[in-house]
């Protein structure tokens, strides 16, 4: 399976990850989230585990099950933990963890390595068997609202190590930290290379005219990622500058919120036939990976932001990319060399005009993106981290030399 990362990932990751399966060969290494379609964490299972699998580890992907009252509560943790105010009942908090115990029963807890992702199945660690636990956590804990991290801490205190995407994310718990950036898979089919012709052709399919430069934000439809003001920015922009702006999404089965999103943006910008708001089916990997290619400029304005993968994707696609400094976006983009970081949407809409403007710095800055991504955010790294973590907690005081 690595075999098919030579000459795209660096040579360096791909050793390792070699070396690292040899050490855990035929160990057991478990991941649970709450939803195999919809956001980053899935896509990144859905391709990790073949990886995992292909060097010797026994990788499984388990998912939580609940119903709409848990991911109702669990959305109101998600927006707290990144600030937002939400009101969390001692009742909630109990539901969830019943959820919880239910998934407990039915789930085959036992591996060498489990790998917890996100608050929703934080609590399982209360039903741990054997091997160690680890606790994933993929959205902004840099200034949650008061009391909802402390009520989540007592979970996450219990694990073997905490996992956090950006080092001002970590938490004030006792337990050994990291710091693991996700990453894309260069193979996959939102990322792999397309001909010309795939291209037009998906584009005609979605009815998105390739007579004029085409803003694209490509993200669930979130309040944090900010939609609304991706509109008002393009019409700052269309001023000025003839072009198209395409919002372009997919439902996430753990996001009950995305239906209104989706209904306030589809209101706000009804108004103008150039503006293309596509709810893309799960699994949509070769349209969004044609859009990000056809695009001449990508959004990413994220208000609040985990890590924002699409930055990687675009990036990945030669493109530029203007991005929200929140997050682990301001560490994919270089301002000023693979694209800018904004704080408004007059910033953002000053950015576009300047690369609409100067289609060779654009053309320079999708370059040098595409490179600080092959170095940086491709797969063979996150799942040679992954491993390395791991190999270092059974192994204390192990030199990596001894690889």
């Amino acid at each position: 399976m690595i075999e098919q990362y030579s000459g795209i990932a660096p040579k360096g990751d791909l050793l390792l990850l070699k070396k690292l399966g040899e050490k855990l060969a035929r160990k057991k290494f478990l991941h649970i989230n709450s939803t195999r379609s919809g956001g980053g964490v899935a896509e990144i299972l859905q391709r990790m585990i073949p990886i995992l699998q292909g060097i010797g580890i026994e990788a499984r992907w388990e998912v939580i099950e609940g119903d709409e009252k848990f991911f109702d509560t669990t959305k109101k943790m998600h927006n707290a933990l990144q600030g937002q105010a939400e009101v969390i009942t001692d009742e909630m908090w109990e539901h969830h963890y019943e959820v919880n115990r239910n998934n407990a029963e039915k789930l085959d807890l036992s591996a060498d390595a489990v790998l917890i992702h996100d608050p929703q199945p934080a609590p399982l660690i209360d039903f741990k068997k054997d091997g160690k636990w680890f606790w994933r956590c993929h959205i902004d804990l840099s200034n949650p609202a008061q009391g909802v991290f402390e009520s989540l801490r007592k979970y996450c205190e219990k694990y073997d190590a905490a996992i956090f995407s950006v080092a001002r994310f970590a938490r004030g718990i006792p337990i050994s930290q990291f710091i693991i950036t996700p990453s894309i898979d260069p193979l996959s089919d939102k990322n792999r290379d397309l001909s010309t012709e795939e291209v037009r052709q998906i584009m005609d399919k979605l009815k998105i005219p390739s007579d004029r430069p085409i803003l694209l934000q490509v993200s669930r439809f979130d309040r944090f990622k900010d939609p609304t003001g991706v509109v008002k920015a393009y019409r700052l922009v269309k001023k000025y500058n003839e072009c198209v702006l395409v919002l372009a999404g997919s439902p996430a089965l753990d996001d009950p919120e995305g239906a209104t999103v989706l209904a306030e943006v589809t209101s706000f910008a009804s108004d103008d036939p150039d503006i293309h708001i596509l709810l893309l089916p799960p699994f949509s990997d070769v349209e969004i990976n044609a859009l990000q290619r056809a695009a001449t400029i990508i959004f990413q304005k994220s208000l609040k932001e985990g890590f924002g993968l699409t930055v990687s994707e675009s990036l990945w696609k030669g493109k530029p990319v203007i991005g929200g400094a929140a997050g682990g976006i301001p560490l994919q983009i270089t301002h000023g060399v693979s694209g800018f970081l904004v704080h408004s949407l007059e910033g953002a809409a000053f950015r576009a005009r300047q690369l609409l403007n100067n289609p060779e710095m654009a053309r320079s800055m999708g370059e040098q993106g595409k490179e600080y991504v092959r170095t940086n955010f491709l797969i063979t790294r996150q799942t040679r981290d992954y491993l390395a973590l791991w190999y270092s907690i059974e192994n204390p005081g192990k030199d990596f030399h001894e690889l």
